[in-house]
């Protein structure tokens, strides 16, 4: 049987082939990334109103603990880091994109902390949760050190995901339940000054 003088083999092949390219994303699709980069509530704030960007979660993932409370992360025994997960529409944004506003917000020099927070609960790492994530997030680290400044020197983790457990409803968007607490935070562990001394006018900003 032929539609519209094309085989329906030769139909069904052209749907695959755009479907594989990213042209035909069903309506209301949505896809996930996980990533780690110290204090989740900075995280969020990183994300929150990028153009694709759905929602961000707080939470806990790359341990062993199931469903820890902050109090046994924090205490740096489960393994898990601080971490967000950003649900976004690929037909909007990107992975790499997403990609290269973790790299903004991030001392990706540091290692087992971030800025003022120290331990393996706060390690900056990308957790992908396919084979094209991991090739995307490995590609923008080689095109990082390209540059002789990160060649060598970033100690990121570029990790198989494991499950993400939301964190305590209190930290979700704590940039709007307690501002004042967050800013005094942010500015008191020396994030934007160290992210700029980094990144220059590239760095990441916060609400």
């Amino acid at each position: 049987m032929r539609v519209h003088g094309v085989a329906r083999t030769g139909v069904l092949a052209l749907l695959l082939a755009a479907a594989a390219s990213g042209l035909s994303a069903a309506p209301g699709e949505k896809a996930t990334a996980i990533f780690a980069g110290g204090c989740f509530w900075c995280e969020e704030t990183a994300y929150e109103g990028q153009p694709g960007v759905l929602s961000v979660i707080s939470g806990y993932t790359g341990g062993t603990v199931k469903n820890p409370t902050y109090e046994q992360v924090s205490s740096g025994t489960t393994g898990h880091a601080e971490s967000v997960e950003v649900t976004y529409d690929p037909k909007v944004t990107s992975y790499e994109k997403l990609l290269e506003i973790y790299w903004h917000n991030v001392d990706p020099f540091q290692r087992e902390g971030q800025f003022c927070d120290h331990g393996h609960q706060y390690r900056s790492a990308i957790f992908y949760k396919d084979e094209a994530q991991k090739k995307a997030a490995e590609a923008s680290k080689a095109k990082l050190e390209q540059d002789p400044k990160f060649k060598g020197k970033i100690v990121t983790e570029i990790t198989a995901a494991s499950a993400f457990y939301p964190a305590e409803e209190y930290h979700q968007d704590f940039w709007k339940k307690s501002p004042a607490r967050y800013y005094s935070y942010r500015a008191g562990c020396g994030r934007d000054a160290r992210l700029k001394a980094i990144w220059g006018d590239a760095a990441g900003g916060h609400k």
